[in-house]
């Protein structure tokens, strides 16, 4: 990927990692920040009348709407990002994830202007899915057409991790709201602030990524003139399928353990388990640290030992730790902190997933390979698998346990199929080599 013949990180390097990392740390701050006040926006934001369970299922619908424009936004953006450059997209996904995080704080309330209330709301969501659509996959492919070649694993997982530091920043700051007002404090206004601090630093992201170049991959295509000529789209589709379904699926274990073990346990120990929300918030700040420090074990890994070696055992790993947690933390509810904390751990096996997707597609059509696969399964999975825990838990209590190890398998399976594969796609192919 990157011409250069040194196989270590420069000044450079680092420089633009931080900076992408930063920057999608608070994107991810700004798409998730909703999901923890849901239940004053829903009181807010729909009429006072209506059952409980519809508001809920209306308030959930609108954060559900943030996946489903995923694809659309992540698609336009790849397009151009594969024309025109990888940073300008790069820069136009902050920007169009800060501005509406910022009106989503300024938004009237029902009260106040009725039905447009949470018609706004719904549009600033479905804005916000359009950017982050285009953030994630530009963010993968601009590191790793940065890096050298044998460091593109430890960056993209150091990448991964800066995103779900946004998930901690969101969950310590949410925290913080609640600590340190009241209920009616936060029901007044306060829960506005979350947004507007996204907003703010949003911005100040996009100001310091001017400080970034385009990725010497991209100059050299437009020096060769070798970027794409037909529609990026249209390539990936007729030629590059199995690229696709492989990306697909290992978007799937990663969109939806983050989802089932990070997002939906903390609800699912307080109210299966009756364990404290603040003990809760807690132990899923440890196990989110433990996320991003998985992250970067799993990107050393992947450069040390291969995609295939390092995903089958972190698959393995993955399973044991979650059977760990959601089996052991009913009896023995005082080692919460150690069995979370190692199941967030095991979910750093999603440090490989962008490692795997960015050599998934030759250089002309890797933003739009990438973007396509990612946020087609993420727009599926990330809004369909919230829906599927809560019919399992009905069935049985430890169905996010078997939702996570079904993913466990599906990381497994992928895994022994891309050393056994086969495959002659020029991406694929040239992954499979190297493993």
């Amino acid at each position: 990927m990157n011409p250069t013949h040194t196989q270590r990180l420069t000044g450079k390097d680092y420089k633009t990692l931080a900076l992408a990392a930063l920057g999608g740390a608070l994107e991810f701050y700004d798409f998730i920040i909703f999901v923890f006040f849901a239940t004053v926006i829903g009181e807010l934001f729909f009429p006072s009348d209506i059952p409980e369970w519809l508001r809920q299922l209306q308030t959930f619908a609108i954060f559900a709407a943030g996946y489903l424009a995923r694809p659309l936004g992540g698609i336009i953006m790849a397009h151009f990002g594969d024309k025109l450059g990888r940073k300008k997209m790069f820069s136009l996904s902050i920007l169009l994830m800060a501005l509406p995080t910022l009106m989503m704080g300024a938004l009237p309330t029902w009260q106040t202007i009725g039905i447009a209330a949470p018609l706004l709301m719904l549009l600033m969501r479905m804005l916000q899915g359009a950017a982050i659509g285009g953030e994630v996959p530009g963010a993968w492919v601009f590191v790793a057409e940065h890096v050298p070649y044998k460091r593109i694993g430890i960056a993209c997982g150091t990448l991964t991790a800066g995103l779900t530091i946004g998930i901690l920043l969101g969950s310590l700051v949410a925290t913080l709201v609640n600590t340190s007002m009241s209920q009616q404090a936060i029901h007044d206004g306060g829960w506005r602030i979350p947004f507007f601090l996204g907003g703010v630093f949003g911005l100040l992201a996009m100001y310091l990524r001017r400080w970034l170049h385009e990725t010497p991959v991209f100059v050299e295509m437009q020096q060769r003139k070798a970027l794409a000529e037909t529609l990026p789209l249209k390539t990936v589709l007729a030629e590059h399928k199995k690229s696709v379904v492989i990306s697909m699926l290992l978007t799937w274990l990663l969109s939806a353990c983050i989802v089932v073990v990070i997002l939906m346990s903390p609800v699912w120990l307080q109210k299966q388990l009756s364990i404290a929300p603040a003990l809760t918030l807690q132990a899923n700040s440890i196990a989110t640290v433990m996320l991003c420090i998985g992250c970067i074990v799993a990107g050393l890994a992947v450069d040390r030992f291969g995609a295939s070696r390092t995903l089958c055992v972190g698959s393995l790993l993955l399973a044991l730790c979650s059977w760990q947690f959601y089996h052991l933390t009913a009896l023995y509810p005082q080692q919460l902190f150690l069995l979370y904390g190692m199941a967030g751990l095991s979910v750093g096996i999603v440090g490989v997933v962008p490692f795997v997707m960015v050599r998934a597609f030759p250089a002309e059509v890797r933003f739009t390979g990438l973007s396509f696969s990612y946020n087609l399964s993420y727009a599926i999975f990330g809004g369909l698998t919230p829906i599927f825990v809560s019919l399992l838990m009905n069935v049985s209590v430890m169905g996010p346990c078997w939702y996570v190890m079904a993913l466990a398998l599906v990381g497994l399976l992928t895994g022994i199929w891309l050393r056994r594969d086969v495959s002659h796609e020029p991406g694929l192919h040239q992954e499979i080599k190297s493993l």
